[in-house]
């Protein structure tokens, strides 16, 4: 295989990639056979065990001390699977949400450090069919975005935040303490809101949707123009997201347990 322009970075993932394969097709596979059929050292066959070993790409039998697939790749499979499965079910209400709002409805996940729209159906007032599907936007000034922040966990939060917060507007949320309120805030009423916070001209709301034991998997979006999703507009299109959001959680076998009665 020949290096590339990164130092042989292509090169080392193809390996890896490749050593995947083998070690499916074979069941499990030493370190000296895998960099045999690799056509590498064994020492460097070692070093990308090792690699994804650390990920949970790969695991070691402790019987016979050969490596065999891992549960990282279960979850990496797991997780692409339900984000299929979240586009199937989810479109009927996709679609009525945007015919009831008549504005652009989005379906967003958690992918890396960024928000990823995997579905969209564009409302009956769109004159201009912008799809966003397929694209990557900041967590912290998108509904979509506060709400997959607001319902992770305190740690996993705290590394999504690490990073100093990028102003894409004037009205972007740059402050850690002032979107910590916001996020509690979004957990208390049940969705959240944006105003011109990463275009000028676009609001937005959102809710989460949850899976059977309550995980949040999605967020389900309503976005137009600043001049008819205005402040005043934001609660009722909240109350709908949050219901079609609902319906989409139930399908995913989501029951909400209600809080007994104080007595």
């Amino acid at each position: 295989m020949g290096r590339d322009t990164d130092g042989g970075n292509l090169q080392s993932v193809n390996r890896a990639l490749l050593a995947l394969e083998l070690i499916a097709e074979a069941g499990q596979l030493g370190v000296t056979e895998l960099g045999r059929r690799l056509d590498v050292h064994k020492a460097t066959a070692s070093r990308l065990i090792a690699t994804l070993a650390g990920r949970g790409m790969v695991e070691r039998d402790p019987i016979t001390e050969k490596y065999r697939l891992g549960f990282g790749l279960i979850r990496l499979a797991g997780a692409a699977m339900a984000s299929m499965d979240i586009v199937r079910i989810a479109r009927p209400m996709l679609e009525d949400l945007a015919d009831r709002t008549r504005e652009t409805v989005n379906l967003g996940v958690l992918s890396g450090d960024a928000v990823v729209y995997i579905d969209q159906v564009t409302g009956t007032r769109s004159i201009v069919a912008v799809s966003w599907v397929g694209r990557r936007t900041p967590l912290h000034c998108t509904s979509n975005g506060k709400v997959l922040l607001a319902n992770v966990g305190q740690a996993e939060r705290a590394r999504l935040l690490a990073h100093p917060l990028a102003r894409e507007t004037r009205s972007t949320v740059t402050d850690p303490a002032t979107l910590e309120s916001q996020l509690e805030e979004i957990r208390r009423r049940g969705y959240a809101s944006t105003m011109e916070e990463l275009e000028e001209g676009l609001n937005a709301v959102a809710a989460p949707i949850r899976r059977a034991d309550g995980e949040v998997v999605a967020a389900l979006s309503v976005s137009g123009p600043a001049f008819r999703m205005r402040p005043v507009d934001l609660p009722r299109v909240g109350r709908l997201t949050m219901e079609a959001a609902g319906a989409i959680s139930r399908r995913l076998g989501y029951v909400e347990r209600r809080r007994p009665a104080a007595g």
